[in-house]
C-alpha cells in the first residue's frame, strides 16, 4: 500500500492565520514521476548522457532478473526489484551511487517485500557469479574476508537507501500475468514510473496481436475498458520496441565511463573540501 502525502487548504478557515495541514492518502495505485522529475535525471545532471544511461539501467535490471532465476526467487519478487531500482535512479545518480551494488540491495528489499527473501550472501555469491560468467573469467567461489564484509556491508546500506529515497512507498502492482516476453521486457524501461500497469498490460496486449495478426475491437475501442489512453499505450509500445533496436550494453565500457565521472565528482568535492577549510583558517 502506498501513502501518499498531500496539502490542502481549506475552504473556510475560522480566522485569519490559521495554518493548513497535510493528509495522508492510502491508496494501491503505483508511485508514478511527474514529468519534472524524469528529465533531467540526477546521473545528467552529474554529466552522465542518456544513452549510457539507459544501457546502465537496461544491464542493472538484466542483472537483477538473471541473478532472481539463479536464486529461484518468483518472477513477481524479480519485477518488483527492477521497478525499484528504476525508481531509485530518477532520486539519485549513477555517478553517485554503483549500480551492482544498488541492484543487489534492490533485489534483497524486492524478495523481502513479495515474501521470498534471500541472504544476503546468496544475492552477492550469484552476483559475482554472474559477472564471472559474462566476463568469461574463470568460476570461483567468493571469498568470505574483509572484502566480502565490506560488500555485505555497502548491500545492506543499499537497501536502506533505497528505502529512505523512495519514502519506503515500495509498494508496486504489476499487470497480469499474460504476454510474458513483452512484459518482462518492459521491466528493462522505466514505463512502470511512468505509467499505471493497465497501461503497460495494454501495450502488451497491442504488440502481442500485431505480432499475431490479430484484429482487436475499434468501436467501441478495446482499451476503453481499461481506462487507458491511446496515446499512452503507443508511448509504452515505442519504449519496449526501442530496446530491440539497441546495441548490447558493454559493461566494462560503461563502467569506464561512470567510473571517469566519479573520480571527477569526488576530486571537485576534495577541492571544495580544501578551499571550506582554508577560508576558515
Amino acid at each position: 500500500m502506498t501513502m501518499q502525502k498531500q496539502y490542502s487548504h481549506t475552504s473556510a478557515l475560522p480566522k485569519s492565520g490559521s495554518k493548513s495541514y497535510g493528509r495522508i492518502v492510502l491508496t494501491l495505485k503505483n508511485c508514478l514521476l511527474p514529468e519534472d522529475k524524469l528529465s533531467p535525471t540526477p546521473s545528467q545532471i552529474d554529466g552522465l548522457d542518456q544513452d549510457t544511461e539507459i544501457d546502465l539501467r537496461i544491464l542493472g535490471c538484466e542483472l537483477i532478473q538473471t541473478a532472481g532465476i539463479l536464486l529461484k526467487l518468483p518472477q513477481v519478487a524479480m519485477a518488483t526489484a527492477q521497478v525499484l531500482f528504476q525508481r531509485f535512479y530518477y532520486s539519485k545518480s549513477f555517478v553517485r551511487h554503483a549500480m551492482e551494488t544498488t541492484a543487489m540491495g534492490c533485489l534483497c528489499l524486492a524478495s523481502k517485500i513479495e515474501e521470498a527473501p534471500r541472504r544476503i550472501r546468496d544475492v552477492i555469491n550469484v552476483l559475482q557469479h554472474v559477472k564471472q560468467v559474462k566476463g568469461q573469467r574463470t568460476i570461483q567461489p567468493i571469498v568470505l574476508d574483509q572484502n566480502y564484509i565490506a560488500l555485505k556491508t555497502q548491500v545492506i546500506k543499499a537497501e536502506r537507501r533505497v528505502l529512505k529515497e523512495l519514502g519506503f512507498c515500495v509498494h508496486v502492482r504489476h499487470p497480469h500475468k499474460v504476454f510474458k516476453n513483452y512484459m518482462n521486457d518492459s521491466l528493462r524501461t522505466d514505463v512502470f514510473v511512468r505509467y499505471q500497469p493497465e497501461t503497460v498490460a495494454c501495450a502488451c496486449i497491442y504488440l502481442t496481436s500485431r505480432k499475431l495478426s490479430i484484429c482487436l475491437p475499434k468501436n467501441p475501442a478495446w482499451f476503453s475498458i481499461f481506462g487507458v489512453l491511446e496515446k499512452d499505450i503507443k508511448d509504452v509500445c515505442f519504449r519496449i520496441l526501442r530496446l530491440y533496436q539497441r546495441a548490447k550494453p558493454n559493461a566494462e565500457e560503461l563502467e569506464k565511463r561512470v567510473e571517469e565521472l566519479r573520480r571527477y565528482y569526488q576530486e571537485a568535492r576534495l577541492k571544495a573540501r580544501v578551499s571550506t577549510s582554508t577560508g576558515n583558517t
